[in-house]
């Protein structure tokens, strides 16, 4: 796995995914080895983030290492012009390792082509969020104890979503059954659909599921994504359609986990975040290690 980029999660086999949850609890039990001293992360923010850009810098400053970057496009010489072609080649000159975030979909890609260091794809538009996917595997294998044959609820935004979008094509190597809650505006998109169905996994659609949450392990709430939407109306329709409330945990299983990747607007109400079931905010906490996996195993540090 040294020296190759991280663009989509279908660039891990099974066998790499469970390698990398390895070592995010390696890195959970000793998390400050100083693997990364001497080694420079350029992290390319071109999207606003608060969790996953200051898990990065968590993670290499943990390990060692040394950030710099910039946090979003008008901060950058992007302001004056600059194509990401000519900002990915300069900055290559300048580091080891490149994290980038970017609205276009296919921007990791071509930025992996492009540099000549690792590229690790920290959210390109409504296409892919590979890292936050290996966190949230990491999540459920902990929460779950295995990966295996798990209920998987995955509501709200699905048509948008990165995050289901990775989850569902790593979740696939593990005999998953998937619930699709979401209004038929949000829906997951078709070719998502086709690829459980050539593997012969049991995917169900719904348009409300408080009379089915009981039968969850995970319930993975997305919030509808304003900045996607390029009709405000279209946002104001679906945005507060699904609100999880605690009430509704009441008859859950007892290993039930909610997730969230994060940030939420309302489709987590607060009264939640003092469940058991709640796990959002130690989700977070788990980018720290499952990042510093992802890079140290990219740079071949172990």
């Amino acid at each position: 796995m040294k020296y190759k980029s991280l663009v989509s999660i279908n660039d891990y086999s099974k066998k790499e995914i469970l390698r990398i949850l390895d070592l995010a609890a390696e890195f959970e039990e000793h998390p400050q080895p100083q693997l990364l001293n001497g080694k420079v992360v350029a992290t390319l923010f071109y999207e606003p983030s608060t969790r996953t850009r200051l898990s990065f810098e968590s993670a290499v400053n943990r390990l060692g290492g040394r950030v710099f970057g910039f946090t979003d496009s008008s901060s950058s010489s992007v302001t004056k012009g600059e194509t990401i072609k000519d900002t990915i080649k300069t900055v290559s000159n300048y580091c080891d390792l490149i994290v980038i975030r970017h609205p276009l979909e296919g921007s990791a890609l071509y930025a992996s082509e492009e540099a000549t260091v690792p590229v690790i794809n920290a959210g390109d538009g409504a296409n892919q969020h590979p890292t936050q996917t290996l966190l949230d595997l990491y999540s459920i294998k902990k929460t779950q104890g295995t990966l295996e044959d798990l209920n998987i609820f995955l509501v709200g935004d699905l048509k948008y979503g990165r995050t289901v979008h990775s989850l569902l094509m790593a979740m696939s190597h593990f005999n998953t059954t998937f619930n699709f809650i979401s209004p038929k505006e949000l829906n997951m998109p078709d070719e998502y659909k086709l690829h459980l169905d050539k593997l012969g996994l049991k995917y169900y659609e719904h348009l409300d599921f408080t009379e089915i949450i009981s039968r969850a392990d995970i319930v993975y709430m997305t919030r509808v994504q304003k900045e996607r939407f390029s009709d405000p109306m279209e946002y104001e329709k679906v945005k507060n359609v699904y609100v999880l409330k605690n009430s509704m945990l009441e008859n859950t299983k007892s290993n039930m986990k909610v997730l969230h990747p994060l940030p939420r607007v309302n489709e987590i109400h607060t009264d939640v975040d003092k469940n058991k079931k709640a796990y959002y905010f130690t989700q977070a906490l788990n980018g720290v290690y499952a990042r510093q996996a992802i890079i140290a195993s990219i740079l071949g540090l172990k």
